[in-house]
């Protein structure tokens, strides 16, 4: 079994496409982000063949968290290369959560933004999301800002915060 200390960030694969249709299309990733619909194959193949997996091109990185197998997903979005910051988002696929997979990551993820050049880090947390808030607080994230009725969760509003970290 694959260690927390094991994983890699690694680039997508054509072969990634059934790992990244599951959390695309699993409703409970939508609980805390942005998407809200579902992704077709085709629409993801298009995505992994047209990704440049570089942040300056794309604006947003996805990277697959790897260990013996294909854990999750870890991306850089909404970057700004005028502020130099980015946005976390991560997705652990259900199996692999509660082993600190996602803090690995994350701290992978910190050293790949500051290779980059990047002055700083944030994600956007649902109150809700209390596994996620112990990770960014763990990590020495700090909660900046408060965004009332930021996110429709279950079908209500919930406030979310900012967690950001300067790396």
């Amino acid at each position: 079994m694959t260690s927390a200390s094991d994983i890699t960030l690694r680039a997508m694969e054509p072969e990634d496409l059934e790992l990244i249709f599951r959390i695309e299309n699993d409703p409970e990733f939508w609980r805390f982000g942005n998407s809200s619909v579902p992704y077709s194959r085709w629409t993801l193949r298009r995505f992994i063949e047209t990704s440049a997996n570089d942040l300056f091109a794309d604006q947003q990185v996805r990277l697959v968290i790897q260990g013996e197998v294909s854990m999750g997903l870890a991306d850089l979005v909404n970057f700004s290369p005028r502020h130099q910051r980015a946005e976390i988002s991560l997705a652990i696929l259900p199996e692999f959560q509660g082993m600190h997979i996602g803090e690995q990551a994350v701290l992978q993820l910190e050293r790949y933004a500051h290779g980059l050049g990047l002055h700083q880090l944030y994600a956007i947390i649902a109150d809700t999301n209390h596994p996620a808030s112990h990770l960014f607080q763990r990590l020495n994230y700090n909660s900046s800002a408060l965004l009332k009725d930021w996110l429709l969760c279950d079908e209500k509003f919930v406030d979310a915060h900012v967690w950001q970290k300067q790396i």
